[in-house]
């Protein structure tokens, strides 16, 4: 192949092309999709001074590795995968330099779940609906079009550039999530939460919750204590990104980019949008609790993050 690419080697559990999403046709019942960590996949472009909504590849559990058929300016960030360029390491949330015929690998996960691999000025691929994201289950978007994920030997072509002189660039510690550490989320109440009980809310609150093995992008399922619904069903409606919903079983789930239009459980509310991308990263059996957060505020450090990068 002529043109700059990354060869997929191996492509692992689960590697998708994302960029920012789908929006405005939630109508039709199509989700978003989009980056699950969308913290760290804006620091992948934004370390490489990409344009927002450049394609890049999310990475779920690692075991993948790409081939340069060209000298290219990559970045990457979100969890730790082990990542190594002809077997030697280089680290997290920053970006470098893939040679012509050397290979990127990565491991297993050591510290969060997902990691984002960018390239200067972003994959092409074609899009499909306004968007490149990929949506497995409705067969939507990523390099073919159909929904489907990475396989080996996909190439992933991008323009031809020049490489720096200037040395790589690392996030600063700050601004670098630790994902093994405690989870504490906070929830922005629905309209709904006051038809739970006081009993069902403080169980909710007070509890510690672990994640299920059956959690994937669509949603995250917890278990621990029962939370009571206030009723079982009740007529499906639009649901917003983040929404808790609550099952006769009372284990919560929460949901994430790849969820349906409609629901038809009650929500006590959503987890706030700037700590989605904290329990994106969170593997199962980790633990996590709730606290009420203060709309207000959470929308005003949502703001300011989504103009630092300039969304």
């Amino acid at each position: 192949m002529s043109q700059p690419a990354l060869w997929v080697e191996k492509s692992g559990p689960l590697s998708l092309i994302q960029d920012f999403g789908r929006f405005g046709l939630a109508h039709i019942g199509i989700t978003q999709g989009g980056p699950v960590d969308d913290y760290a996949y804006s620091w992948s472009n934004h370390l490489l001074d990409n344009p927002v909504n450049c394609s890049v590849i999310e990475i779920t559990l690692g075991n993948a590795s790409f081939k340069a058929l060209e000298d290219c300016h990559l970045a990457i960030c979100g969890g730790d995968l082990n990542a190594t360029i002809d077997d030697t390491p280089i680290p997290n949330w920053t970006d470098f330099y893939l040679r012509q015929g050397q290979t990127l690998r990565f491991g297993l996960a050591k510290n969060g779940l997902r990691a984002y691999l960018a390239v200067r000025g972003g994959f092409h691929v074609t899009k499909h609906l306004g968007s490149t994201a990929t949506v497995v289950r409705e067969s939507l978007g990523g390099l073919d079009q159909k929904g489907c994920a990475l396989k080996a030997g996909d190439f992933l072509p991008f323009s031809s550039h020049s490489l720096p002189t200037t040395k790589p660039r690392q996030m600063t510690f700050r601004f670098r999530p630790d994902y093994n550490l405690p989870m504490k989320l906070r929830v922005i109440e629905s309209y709904q939460c006051d038809d739970f009980s006081q009993e069902a809310k403080q169980a909710f609150y007070d509890g510690s919750f672990i994640i299920s093995s059956n959690s994937d992008r669509m949603g995250y399922r917890l278990e621990g204590p029962s939370v009571v619904p206030p009723y079982e069903r009740m007529l499906s409606e639009g649901i917003a990104l983040g929404s808790i919903q609550l099952p006769s079983d009372g284990n919560p789930i929460i949901l994430l980019n790849d969820h349906q239009t409609i629901g038809g459980y009650p929500k006590l509310g959503c987890v706030a949008r700037i700590d989605l991308p904290r329990l994106a990263q969170a593997k199962p059996g980790q633990m996590v609790s709730f606290i009420k957060g203060d709309r207000e505020g959470l929308q005003d450090v949502w703001c300011q993050w989504a103009q630092f990068f300039g969304y």
